[in-house]
C-alpha cells in the first residue's frame, strides 16, 4: 500500500481519529477559555505555590498592558530568556495576547549566542533574569533592543522557601546599577490589563520564532504560526485521549525555551485545562523525584537522559512514582532497555516519539495505549503525511529501505526567518526535508536510522551511529554512549565510541568491543572506545555528537 494512503491510521489507538479539526485563531485563546471555565482550578505549581487559572489570566492581561505601554505591537519580536518559572508562562501568553511574536532564548546562553538570536530576530524587547543583566547590557548596543524587563527566580516562591535557595539569597537585583535603563517585573504587573487577545490571521501570523538548537551550525529561526502550534496541540490532545475527559497534571521538566517543552508541556497543558508542575532546573533529579512524589503528575514528557538519570538515582525505588501514566520521549533515540526498566519502575507507559523544530515539533509517536513497536518512533500523527526518498535521486524507496524522511502536515513551519535559501532547501513542493534517514514497515511504523549528517562511511559501507549506540546501551555496565566517525587513512572513516559507565560499574574497552562484535557486523564494531564522566549535551539532554567530533579534530590537529 502506498504511503499516500496513510496505512498507519489503521493502527491508531481507540479514540484517535484519522483526521482532526484545527481552529484558526490565536494561540492565546485556549488559556482565556480555560480561565473563564475553571478560574479556581490550579494552572501551575511552583515550589509549593499554587497559581489558579484566574490569577494567571489576570497577570497575563496586566503584563500585556505593560508591554503595550512600552510599544509592543502586533508582529514585534519579544525575547523571553527565562527558565521554567511562572514569569515565563505569563510573559509568553502576554506576548501572544498582543499579536506579537515570541523569541525563546536559552537562559544559559553566552553573550555571543544571545547576540546572534537577538540580532537575527530583530527583537525590540527582552524579558530575562536579573542575573543576566550585565551580559544583556554588553550586547545590547549591537541589537535592536529598546526595553529590557528583569525578574528574579525567587519572585514567585513562597516566602518561607525563598531564602533556602543560594541563588535567591544573593542580592541579585543589587547587581543592576542605580538608574539603569531597565523595567522591573513587579512594576510591570501594576499596569491596566488588556482585556481581549489581538485578532490574528492564524495561518499567516507568527506566534513563535523558534531557533534551531545550532547543533549543525548557526541557528535558524523557524517561523511557527498560531495555526502550526495550535494544530500540534490538537494532535497531542487526540493522541493522549485518556486525558480529554478528566483533569490531568503535567510535569514541566522540559525547558520551555525548547520547542519540545513549549508545545508538549506549556501549550498542551493549557489547551486541555490541566495543571503544570514547574521544574526550573531539568538536571535536578532530586527535585524532579520529590515533585513526582508530592504532586503526582500523570504526564511526563521528557528525553532519554532524564529517564536514565531517574533509573540510576539511588532513591528512585524508594519513592512512589505510580502516578505517572504517560511519557513520550523525544529529542534523542530511546534505548529499549531504558523503556522497559522505566515502565517497571513507574507502572506507566513510556513510548518514543519524533519531531523537529520545523514541525512545531511532533510528527510521530508510538501509541501510549495501543500497539507499539520497539525501536520505532511510531506512527505519523493525524493529518501528517510522510515519504521516504532516496538520498541521491529523491525518488520514493520501497518499504523497508532507508532514505530521507519527508513530512507534510498542519504543524510544519512557514519557513526560516529572513533566510529564503534555507527555506527553499528545507521546504520543497510542500514537503519538509528532515535530513533524517528513516525506514518504514508495511504497517506504517517508522524507524529513524540516523541523521544524514551523522552517517559514517567506512570502506564504502554506510554506518549509522544509533545502531551501535543501541548495542552499547544493552551492556549492563553502560549508562550512556555516543558514536562518531573519525578519520582513518585506509577506510576513510572508522568508528569511535564515547561511553559513560553506570555508577559503581566496571568494564574495559576490550570487553565492550567484544560485546559489539557479538552483535554487529565487523565493519560496524568500534575500533576505539573512550570513557567519559559525562557526554556533552544540550540543556534539554540531547547528546552533541558535533562537539565530540570537534574535540577529536582539535586533538588530531595537535598531534
Amino acid at each position: 500500500m502506498p504511503l499516500s494512503a496513510r496505512p498507519w491510521t489503521k493502527f491508531y489507538p481507540e479514540g484517535v481519529p484519522a483526521s482532526l479539526e484545527y481552529p484558526e485563531e490565536s494561540l492565546a485563546l485556549p488559556l482565556l477559555r480555560a480561565a473563564r471555565e475553571h478560574p479556581e482550578r490550579t494552572a501551575m505549581v511552583y515550589f509549593n505555590r499554587e497559581i489558579s487559572y484566574g490569577q494567571l489570566l489576570d497577570e497575563v492581561q496586566r503584563m500585556a498592558g505593560a508591554l503595550q505601554s512600552l510599544g509592543v505591537r502586533p508582529g514585534d519580536r519579544v525575547g523571553i530568556m527565562l527558565p521554567n518559572t511562572p514569569q515565563t508562562v505569563v510573559a509568553y501568553y502576554a506576548v501572544l495576547w498582543l499579536g506579537a511574536v515570541v523569541v525563546m532564548v536559552n537562559p544559559l546562553y553566552t553573550p555571543r549566542e544571545m547576540e546572534i538570536l537577538l540580532k537575527d530576530s530583530g527583537a525590540t524587547h527582552l524579558i530575562a533574569l536579573d542575573v543576566r543583566f550585565r551580559d544583556i547590557e554588553q550586547v545590547r548596543p549591537r541589537t535592536q533592543l529598546k526595553h529590557v524587563i528583569v525578574t528574579g527566580i525567587g519572585d514567585y516562591m513562597p516566602a518561607p522557601l525563598r531564602w533556602l535557595f543560594p541563588i535567591v539569597k544573593r542580592d541579585l537585583v543589587g547587581k543592576i546599577p542605580p538608574g539603569a535603563d531597565v523595567q522591573r517585573w513587579a512594576d510591570m504587573l501594576r499596569h491596566h490589563p488588556v482585556p481581549e487577545p489581538a485578532a490574528v490571521d492564524a495561518k499567516e501570523d507568527l506566534a513563535v520564532l523558534q531557533y534551531t538548537g545550532g547543533t549543525t551550525g548557526i541557528p535558524k529561526g523557524a517561523m511557527l504560526t498560531h495555526f502550526n502550534l495550535y494544530a500540534n496541540c490538537v494532535q497531542i490532545s487526540a493522541w493522549l485521549s485518556e486525558f480529554k475527559v478528566r483533569p490531568f497534571r503535567v510535569l514541566a521538566a522540559l525547558p520551555f525555551f525548547h520547542v519540545y517543552g513549549l508545545t508538549t508541556v506549556l501549550n498542551y497543558t493549557f489547551f486541555g485545562g490541566g495543571t503544570m508542575i514547574l521544574v526550573p532546573n531539568p538536571r535536578d533529579i532530586d527535585n524532579i523525584l520529590s515533585l513526582i512524589q508530592k504532586h503526582k503528575p500523570h504526564v511526563f514528557p521528557g528525553v532519554p537522559t532524564m529517564y536514565i538519570a531517574i533509573l540510576n538515582h539511588p532513591k528512585a525505588r524508594q519513592l512512589d512514582l505510580s502516578s505517572i501514566e504517560a511519557c513520550v520521549s523525544g529529542a534523542a533515540p530511546l534505548p529499549v532497555d531504558v523503556q522497559v526498566k522505566f515502565e517497571q519502575l513507574t507502572g506507566g507507559k513510556l513510548v518514543e516519539g519524533y519531531g523537529l523544530t520545523e514541525a512545531s515539533p511532533v510528527t510521530h509517536a508510538n501509541p501510549v495505549w495501543g500497539r507499539r513497536k520497539e525501536g520505532s518512533i511510531g506512527l505519523p500523527w493525524p493529518d501528517t503525511d510522510c515519504r521516504i526518498v532516496d538520498l541521491e535521486t529523491g525518488e520514493d524507496v520501497p518499504v523497508g529501505q532507508p532514505g530521507e524522511l519527508l513530512i507534510r502536515g498542519p504543524q510544519v513551519m512557514k519557513g526560516y526567518w529572513n533566510n529564503p535559501e534555507a527555506t527553499a532547501a528545507a521546504l520543497k513542493d510542500g514537503w519538509l526535508h528532515t535530513g533524517d534517514v528513516a525506514t518504514v514497515d508495511e504497517e506504517g511504523y517508522f524507524y529513524i536510522v540516523d541523521r544524514e549528517k551523522d552517517m559514517i562511511i567506512a570502506g564504502g559501507f554506510n554506518i549509522y551511529p544509533r545502531e551501535i549506540e543501541e548495542v552499547l546501551f544493552a551492556h549492563p555496565a553502560v549508562q550512556e554512549a555516543a558514536v562518531i566517525g573519525v578519520p582513518d587513512p585506509y577506510r576513510g572513516e572508522t568508528v569511535k565510541a564515547f561511553v559513560v559507565l553506570k555508577e559503581g560499574a566496571r568494564a574495559t574497552a576490550e570487553e565492550l568491543i567484544e560485546h559489539c562484535r557479538q552483535n554487529l557486523a565487523r565493519y560496524k564494531v568500534p575500533k576505539e572506545i573512550e570513557f567519559r564522566e559525562e557526554l556533552p549535551k544540550t540543556l534539554v539532554g540531547k547528546v552533541l555528537r558535533r562537539v565530540l567530533r570537534e574535540e577529536e579534530e582539535r586533538k588530531r590537529a595537535a598531534g
